[in-house]
């Protein structure tokens, strides 16, 4: 009951600083300790009785009657820091508090003197309106954890996480503070254990790029020792139980030694499930133009000869793979760069093809030949060997309550890009063009990668891969497609992919960059308190919330890499 927990201050309004609808400030009694992002609630007037208000303290201001500074100085006996002064000035700490909401829907303005008191962990739920969210929806997404040791369960609502309301979920903040990749894989965690609690679990698959050193090829084993018993009674209070990921497929890239080792290419091996990948041109030939997303092409002519590349190895009557005529030669990283029609050994000269010139077709072969054969990691291979997998056909195999991850840590940036668009691309088109009708399809499929900038810069440009991703940013959500982004400076990224993210998480970030027009959603006040952050703190927005709230979450439940 209300009566029970003591009022912490008063409702002040004065004839310059009055309340609204949507702010409102209290004096603090001189015992009480508060910070921003504390939740409060105020006696607010009612039809029936009294309601509440409730608030997110903002800013906290302490002011007295000393006109100026300068008084204080003189009080002090003229700046005399060891005495005692002689004017004891008058003052107080007032907190400024942004309105969230009513219990009973009346946004008056709260009057001067109403009581205020931290609100508990049912008032906070109140306030974020995590109350209107039905139970099978609620995926804890953290805790609150306030000045006087409240603590409450956050949640997210489902429906805007993976749709259909809403969809996406962006992380940012600096590097160093273990936070956003961590954070990410609780959320998936805690997404995963909600649905299996409704029966859903079967409905959802997750695709995970694991982008640096081994960080994420063993989600499926437990950490060494267990973990701390706070971080484990942190897992317990949100609900959820601190364990590995289960159903987990590793795909891992080939490399140069694998042909001698039957090693992958990558910073660990899993300890079960995982399978190598390659891309021969067979595999490659219609996405070339994901593989050579990152080469400027202002006139097109990059594009011109892909598109007369993908059509010369293509069955005309399948369209599938099927080099013919002038093509028949071309079945190989090395045919198609050496030989005709790109290419005319006798003369030793780059070839007309199409309507794009020789001196183009050069150009290409140069480019080309670079990814493919010279600074290549050795993902490209001639031919696949039987036990080398298709990625795009693996991750078409995808099932329901699957989690598959997909390393990409070791690959050059040319060819990280070529993976994340033929998963994007494969992905996208099992739900939006061929219309499965697998019933082990997942019906959602979240995929998360870090560095998203990389793949949607926010610089304007036009390119195949940044074209995916939108499509997917702004129409993901109606198909199932969900995307869990993660990068150091959100102003880095493709506003339009940031923008249409239902749900966007801040660390630690400098001023200069809250300054982009990224955080514009975010007060001043908030933004300030962001440079402040601690290791694990994170300021969550969700759809459902007014205002942006600080959480922690605990550490996740898998063995990771240094550990």
């Amino acid at each position: 009951m209300n009566e029970e927990r003591p009022i912490i201050g008063l409702v002040s309004a004065t004839s310059t600083e009055p309340t609204s609808s949507d702010n409102f400030a209290f004096w603090l009694s001189p015992d009480v300790i508060v910070n921003p992002f504390d939740i409060v609630e105020a006696e607010q007037v009612a039809h029936d009785g009294t309601s509440r208000t409730f608030g997110i303290v903002t800013t906290l201001e302490h002011t007295t009657d000393a006109p100026t500074h300068l008084s204080n100085f003189i009080s002090n006996d003229f700046g005399q820091v060891g005495v005692e002064p002689n004017t004891v000035r008058q003052g107080t700490t007032v907190a400024k508090v942004a309105v969230l909401s009513n219990d009973k829907d009346i946004y008056m303005p709260v009057q001067c003197d109403r009581p205020v008191r931290f609100a508990d962990e049912a008032g906070i739920h109140v306030a974020l309106g995590v109350d209107k969210i039905p139970e099978r929806y609620r995926v804890p997404a953290g805790l609150i954890r306030m000045s006087n040791g409240t603590q409450a369960v956050v949640y997210l609502d489902l429906r805007y996480v993976l749709g259909p309301e809403g969809a996406h979920v962006n992380i940012t903040g600096i590097s160093g503070l273990a936070t956003k990749t961590s954070y990410a894989m609780f959320l998936l965690q805690s997404i995963l254990q909600t649905a299996e609690q409704v029966g859903l679990r079967n409905k959802i698959g997750v695709i995970i790029l694991n982008v640096k050193h081994g960080d994420l090829l063993s989600i499926d084993q437990p950490p060494k020792g267990g973990l701390e018993p706070e971080q484990h009674e942190l897992w317990e209070r949100l609900g959820l139980m601190p364990k590995p990921f289960d159903s987990v497929r590793y795909l891992l890239p080939h490399g140069k030694e694998t042909p001698r080792t039957g090693y992958p290419n990558s910073f660990r091996l899993p300890e079960r499930n995982w399978s190598i990948y390659a891309y021969s041109l067979q595999d490659t030939y219609n996405k070339l133009d994901l593989l050579l997303s990152n080469i400027p092409d202002p006139w097109d002519t990059i594009g011109a000869l892909i598109g007369e590349i993908m059509q010369g190895l293509s069955d005309p009557n399948t369209g599938q793979w099927g080099p013919q005529r002038n093509w028949a030669q071309a079945t190989t990283w090395r045919s198609l760069l050496n030989g005709p029609p790109l290419f005319d050994p006798n003369t030793g000269q780059a070839r007309q093809v199409g309507e794009v010139r020789a001196v183009s077709v050069g150009r290409f072969r140069r480019i080309l030949r670079r990814i493919v054969e010279t600074r290549q990691s050795g993902v490209f291979v001639s031919q696949r060997a039987r036990n080398i997998r298709n990625l795009s056909e693996e991750i078409a195999k995808m099932r329901g309550g699957e989690v598959i991850v997909v390393d990409i840590a070791r690959l050059t940036d040319d060819e990280q890009t070529l993976v994340f668009g033929d998963i994007l691309r494969t992905v996208y088109a099992l739900y939006a063009e061929e219309g499965s009708e697998r019933e082990d399809l997942p019906e959602k499929v979240v995929i998360f990668v870090d560095e998203l900038n990389k793949y949607a810069p926010a610089r304007e440009k036009e390119s195949p891969i940044i074209e995916q991703v939108l499509d997917i940013a702004e129409r993901g959500r109606s198909l199932g497609v969900v995307l869990f982004g993660a990068e150091q400076f959100m102003s880095a990224v493709h506003e339009r992919v940031a923008g249409n993210c239902s749900t966007i998480v801040v660390g630690r970030s400098g001023s200069a960059e809250l300054s982009a027009v990224h955080y514009r959603f975010l007060e001043q006040s908030v933004k300030a308190n962001i440079t402040r952050l601690e290791k694990g703190e994170l300021v969550l927005s969700h759809a459902i919330y007014r205002q942006p709230i600080k959480i922690i979450f605990p550490k996740p439940a898998y063995l990771q890499e240094g550990t």
